[in-house]
């Protein structure tokens, strides 16, 4: 594996939480002449423009169902209940607010953001909520990615507890969690924070794509937004390492650790660069702190069982699967694998199995859709390659 395979980045969905004291603008982190100039726009300003397509719906669909209902029950039933709009989760690519409506789908961020440009434009309270305890883990292209969660309260003072007429009450929209969430489990963030949440999730998605141009001055938007959120820092100092800059990386990652000496995806990725620098005893020491923290780190167990795969022991590649399916039933990706370590096993019965789960939680529909063809395929005989 190249040493840049295992670097963690920490992924725009959410929910890094926000360093406590504020930062002064970093700019001494940023060497903008290692990179071209940017080949996309980069507006955080449109991030809650309501488009014409918008205005429209609202104007023909919502609007009429305020006299009945009050403004929360209308925009909640106007997109996602009693409507002819079909949203459905896509965690490909994330969306600003008017291209999440045209495409009806979106991540959790991107339909946060959609729905707060909606009850601006109806003038309701907004606050945005990162969701504690709700990272999961993903890899793409040979990172691994920390992917927390978001969602919004719309109305009353923006907080769900406040004490207002039913048809007034504040809501929580969460498009996963749906209602069965509680206040203790989130904490406030401010508008300035989804905003760099937005920007750091497009470097991500552009880290992922090779595009490290790009990738810089998305997160730069994003540092620049909110200098308190540490995420974006880790994606930048990530761009740096694979961009050959250890020394930036370096010194971007020390001030995530400066606030965070305990966060996993600064000091898993100051590992990296410390023994790219040569610093191989500082990494040491790192690197055990590290471990105390995180003994089995995120795909520990998928790793190994890679390993037995390519060595043909798929007895010992099913036990470590399953060991990562435990400690992660929502990852697709271990349920596929522990499918074909069962497929030659010989067990059809429990390759379905996985392959049914992998299918239900997959990211997208083009992944679902894989899925369900090498389902369809074991008819056959086929393996679920």
């Amino acid at each position: 594996m190249k040493v840049l395979a295992g670097l963690l980045l920490s992924v725009l969905l959410a929910a890094c939480s926000t360093a406590p004291l504020k930062e002064s603008q970093p700019q001494s982190l940023f060497d903008d002449a290692l990179f071209s100039a940017p080949t996309e726009q980069i507006d955080p300003g449109r991030i809650f423009t309501v488009s014409d397509e918008m205005r429209h719906y609202l104007d023909d669909e919502i609007a009429h169902k305020i006299y009945p209902d009050g403004k929360i029950f209308a925009l909640i039933n106007g997109l996602y209940h009693d409507s002819h709009l079909k949203f459905s989760y896509d965690a490909t690519k994330t969306l600003d607010a008017a291209d999440t409506f045209h495409a009806q789908a979106g991540n959790c961020l991107s339909l946060t953001i959609m729905t707060a440009a909606y009850a601006k434009q109806m003038h309701l309270p907004v606050q945005f909520h990162s969701v504690l305890n709700g990272e999961i883990w993903d890899r793409n292209q040979n990172i691994d990615f920390l992917i927390g969660h978001v969602n919004l309260t719309v109305g009353a003072g923006g907080h769900a507890h406040a004490a207002a007429p039913e048809s007034e009450a504040a809501r929580i929209i969460d498009f996963v969690a749906g209602e069965n969430l509680h206040n203790e489990w989130m904490e406030d963030i401010g508008e300035d924070v989804i905003v760099a949440m937005y920007l750091n999730n497009r470097a991500a998605e552009a880290l992922t794509h090779g595009d490290l141009n790009n990738a810089y001055w998305w997160v730069r938007a994003a540092i620049q937004e909110a200098p308190t959120y540490m995420g974006a820092y880790n994606t930048l100092g990530v761009v740096y390492m694979r961009h050959q800059n250890p020394a930036q990386a370096e010194l971007v990652l020390q001030r995530v650790l400066n606030h965070e000496p305990d966060n996993v995806l600064a000091l898993s990725n100051q590992v990296q660069v410390l023994k790219t620098l040569g610093r191989g005893e500082e990494a040491q020491v790192l690197n055990r702190h590290l471990r105390e923290l995180q003994p089995y780190p995120p795909f520990y167990f998928f790793n190994r069982g890679l390993t037995a795969m390519h060595d043909g022991d798929f007895q010992a590649a099913r036990n470590e699967f399953t060991k990562e399916v435990n400690r992660a039933s929502y990852n697709h990706q271990f349920h596929f694998w522990l499918a074909l370590a069962n497929y030659y096993l010989g067990n059809l019965s429990e390759t379905r199995r996985q392959l049914s789960i992998a299918m239900e939680n997959s990211p997208n529909s083009q992944q679902h859709d894989l899925y369900a063809a090498k389902l369809a395929g074991m008819t056959g005989g086929s393996a679920p390659r």
